[in-house]
């Protein structure tokens, strides 16, 4: 099985502008799922994991409908056929 990571708009031009990208071999963990990911789509890292190696204050990620900031971060366990939601937090007046 496979797990599938939903993009936002704004990095779908990292994945040939796709909103849903599937990884396989499924990674055990979200860590590894967004490692599988950077090696289809180099560069989109960057912009989910900051420079000290955790999630970007301003994106929220999600496994199924948990905030993995609840679950156990980067080490939240991915099993088959989960989702991985990149979501990136929206501000404004």
């Amino acid at each position: 099985m496979s797990v599938t990571v939903r993009v936002p708009t704004i990095l779908r031009a990292y994945v040939g502008d796709k909103s849903t990208v599937e990884i396989e071999p499924n990674p055990q963990t979200l860590q590894g799922v967004l490692d599988a990911l950077e090696a289809l789509a180099p560069g989109i890292l960057q912009r989910v994991i900051s420079d000290t190696g955790e999630l970007r204050r301003f994106v929220n990620v999600y496994v199924n409908d948990d905030d993995v900031r609840f679950l156990e971060g980067l080490n939240s366990p991915t099993p088959s056929g989960v989702t991985v939601s990149i979501v990136p937090a929206v501000a404004g007046g």
